[in-house]
């Protein structure tokens, strides 16, 4: 593994820790009562969709699980149609536990040794 690679894989754990530290304990009423937290909320996300975009192709290509392109997508979507965000959905991505599975692919690649 690149330290690149290990760079964005980290930005994605990091992420995924704070969402999970900002939603615990909170209801989707709750976060979108507190703009601060909800702003916080998608800017996590932001960071997990544009790092992605940085995994190469044939580490894609091994994680199925993973709806990569879909992941890669919610960025542009926060960052351009943000008047329009289902935060219905942005909260599903935490609760249903896809965050949970993105994390255990990260936590699962970091293991990996570095190359130069």
């Amino acid at each position: 593994m690149t330290d690149r690679l290990r760079m964005r894989l980290l930005h994605i754990r990091d992420a995924v820790e704070q969402i999970n530290a900002l939603a615990e304990g909170r209801t989707l009423d709750g976060l979108l009562q507190d703009r601060v937290a909800l702003a916080a909320f998608e800017r996590f996300l932001e960071i997990i969709s544009e790092s992605s975009r940085h995994i190469p192709d044939d580490v894609k290509a091994a994680y199925p699980a993973i709806a990569w392109p879909k992941v890669a997508h919610l960025g542009n979507h926060l960052r351009h149609v943000y008047h329009r965000t289902d935060h219905r959905l942005l909260w599903s991505i935490y609760e249903e536990g896809e965050l949970r599975i993105l994390s255990g692919v990260v936590e699962e690649l970091l293991v990996l040794p570095r190359t130069p």
